[in-house]
């Protein structure tokens, strides 16, 4: 899964660059702030399987104005820390890795 480069950040943890990107276009339930929010994150010299993480916030553009954190690069970094640890080889093709942070997200009713 090769991340689409439009949009992209570039983020260096502990010495490695990488790219990562919140998803943009909202999922119908992201909108409506039923699910959290997500964002993408893979090396950036050498794609392989890329990491998914999902986050404990709504899309900050969901469609009701409910209030939401932003990712921020701080995040970024520790989801990629966690993720290396759990498992995650940002340079070896594959599925991408899920990591689900989502624990203590409340949908709006």
């Amino acid at each position: 899964m090769a991340l689409v480069r439009t949009g992209s950040r570039r983020i260096v943890v502990d010495g490695t660059v990488y790219r990562w990107r919140l998803r943009r276009r909202l999922t119908y339930f992201q909108g409506l702030a039923w699910s959290p929010s997500t964002f993408a994150v893979e090396h950036a010299d050498t794609p392989g399987a890329a990491l998914v993480v999902i986050t404990d916030q709504p899309h900050p553009s969901n469609w009701i104005g409910r209030e939401a954190e932003p990712v921020l690069p701080s995040g970024v970094a520790a989801a990629v820390r966690l993720a290396l640890r759990e498992g995650w080889t940002p340079t070896t093709p594959g599925s991408a890795f899920h990591l689900d942070q989502s624990a203590g997200f409340t949908p709006s009713h």
